[in-house]
């Protein structure tokens, strides 16, 4: 992830210190058994430069097309 968030971060301290934020941060979940999706809503950082940083790791992620390993819903993430 650390390497994701470098793409729009400058230093690495701060892409690291941004992932420890970003797991700890409060989010909701909503799965939706129709479209067979787990939305995870992960609510906005501290500043704007770090809601880009995250918003584009959580676009990568999405995009990457993982799924639940026990429902096997496709996971999709947004930050609201």
């Amino acid at each position: 992830m650390v390497i994701l968030l470098r793409r729009t971060l400058n230093k690495e301290d701060e892409a690291r210190a941004l992932v420890r934020e970003w797991l700890v941060s409060s989010g909701d979940i909503e799965p939706d058994n129709a479209t067979g999706t787990l939305t995870i809503r992960i609510h906005r950082m501290a500043n704007s430069v770090h809601d880009k940083a995250i918003a584009a790791l959580l676009e990568e992620l999405t995009g990457q097309a993982f799924c639940h390993p026990e429902t096997g819903a496709k996971l999709i993430y947004t930050l609201v």
